[in-house]
């Protein structure tokens, strides 16, 4: 599996994440959104519970995809205190940046991509997803749909026309 727009997307964010945390600007999130330090700890869960998958299915394990516990706010609150807040966060993503694009390239096999994980992915107390995934589902959801959605949401929060030049 190529992992080029996984790492992209993975930039993209960071990218991002480092402008908001380089603003003066402390833009406060509307309310029931997150600021950036709650994105950031959000995407660190879900870069935990999805190589936690690629390694199960490597090993031979039985694995489940479930992102409730990322979306727990005393749970994401504990991860901003545990990473040392958004310099922490921004580093701990990088980090498992690099395990999931080494765990989910070559390093699997096609069978092993294939492989049918039960999912439940959950947004806004809506179901987006309860159904089995091909594990290169997972993983390429993150690269088109999870990681660019919280890249759009963090510029978000930067003063009115900052968040549209820092996203070109």
């Amino acid at each position: 599996m190529d992992t080029t727009p996984l790492r992209d997307a993975y930039r993209a964010l960071l990218d991002a994440a480092g402008t908001v945390a380089d603003s003066d600007a402390t833009t406060v999130p509307p309310a029931g959104e997150w600021n950036a330090d709650q994105i950031l700890a959000h995407v660190s869960l879900v870069n935990a519970a999805t190589i936690t998958a690629v390694s199960s299915a490597a090993s031979g394990g039985v694995t489940t995809y479930d992102n409730r516990i990322a979306l727990d706010t005393w749970t994401i609150e504990r991860v901003i205190a545990l990473a040392g807040g958004n310099k922490g966060l921004r580093d701990r993503i990088r980090l498992q940046a690099d395990a999931l694009c080494a765990l989910g390239g070559p390093m699997l096999s096609e069978a092993e991509l294939d492989t049918p994980v039960p999912t439940l992915l959950l947004s806004h107390d809506s179901v987006l997803v309860d159904e089995p995934v091909p594990l290169r589902g997972l993983i390429s959801g993150l690269a088109e749909v999870e990681l660019p959605g919280h890249r759009r949401q963090l510029l978000a929060l930067l003063p009115d026309g900052a968040g549209a030049e820092a996203g070109r």
